[in-house]
């Protein structure tokens, strides 16, 4: 790819925000954006992000987001599965511990006003249904916090608040950047094309029922769905008499199972969402990375979602620099 001069550098006015968006396994495009922002001698001021947006930005704003590039590259299926330390489902499937340590180990700082950058991570508070917007404090909590998607991810105590993905209120958060003193807004949204491409490529459970962890198969993208069954099969070994007949639902049923329906209507609302947001809220530039076909865990496919954010970056960058080159003639 092509990088640019010194001279074709741009100067957009003032303090530049970024706003990146939630998007799960889409999310990290943000590295690619930042990595093309960087080449083109972009200077960002100020970082707002929402679920996996604040945790790209958390580590962006902490000064170490090569090393976390150089990590996500070679995550494969078994280290995503790792990291799924699913728990009785009381308020959600899956604890987030051992997320909160992969993000620990690449954000040095405690606290967020400790952070290089300006930083926060958007919360919905679960009773009021507000938007919160963390500002200091605990960054590995604030970023727990906006990564917890409700019914998946058990919720955050925070302030006296249960505190649940920011989604859910504002999957791109302009307006937050915005306040915090940016006067040219960069938005990165990952969920404008998923709808229509996530219910292909379901892999039957019955398939997959002679493959471990430990079975040594190669499972690549060529297996959609195999870390979604996986989740499945470790609700469905929880031993809880309540869950038996919910268990003889997710193994014999043939409609959707919990943790289908939950992603699909999570999908759904922040869409919708965002494209209100957005033109309530209007970014001075808008990035969105063709990524719809990759699914809600699939954080191993890395290097295609990296690329494919560059690639969009890239081709804004190049398209203000040629309308400031024709502005100029």
């Amino acid at each position: 790819m092509m990088n640019l001069c010194p001279e074709d550098k741009i100067n957009p006015p003032g303090k530049i925000g970024l706003a990146l968006g939630s998007g799960s396994a889409r999310g990290w495009a943000h590295m690619g954006v930042i990595k093309a922002l960087t080449e083109a001698g972009v200077r960002v001021d100020y970082i707002a992000g929402t679920s996996i947006g604040a945790v790209v930005g958390a580590v962006c704003a902490s000064g170490k987001i090569g090393a976390l590039e150089d990590v996500v590259l070679q995550l494969d299926w078994r280290q995503i599965v790792s990291f799924l330390d699913v728990v009785f489902p009381k308020s959600g499937l899956i604890d987030g511990k051992k997320i909160a340590d992969f993000v620990r180990a690449h954000v040095p700082p405690k606290n967020i006003e400790d952070l290089t950058l300006p930083f926060c991570a958007i919360s919905t508070d679960l009773e009021t249904g507000g938007e919160v917007v963390i500002r200091n404090g605990d960054v590995i909590e604030a970023v727990r916090a906006s990564i917890s998607i409700p019914g998946i991810f058990t919720p955050v105590k925070r302030n006296g608040m249960i505190l649940v993905d920011g989604g859910l209120v504002d999957p791109v958060p302009v307006r937050v950047v915005r306040e915090m003193g940016a006067d040219f807004v960069i938005a990165v949204d990952l969920n404008h094309d998923i709808i229509c491409k996530k219910g292909a490529g379901k892999t039957p459970a019955s398939s997959l029922e002679n493959i471990s962890p430990d079975s040594g198969v190669d499972i690549g993208p060529t297996k959609k769905g195999w870390i979604k069954n996986t989740l499945n099969r470790r609700v469905m070994s929880i031993d809880f008499p309540a869950l038996a007949q919910l268990k003889q639902w997710m193994a014999k049923d043939p409609m959707p199972n919990i943790f289908e329906v939950l992603v699909s209507s999570i999908n759904i609302m922040e869409t919708q969402i965002t494209a209100s947001r957005l033109t309530a809220d209007p970014p001075d530039l808008l990035i969105q990375p063709k990524l719809g076909h990759l699914k809600f865990l699939e954080f191993h496919r890395a290097e295609e979602a990296i690329s494919e954010g560059y690639r969009e970056m890239k081709s804004q960058i190049d398209r203000l620099i040629d309308k400031k080159s024709r502005s100029e003639v």
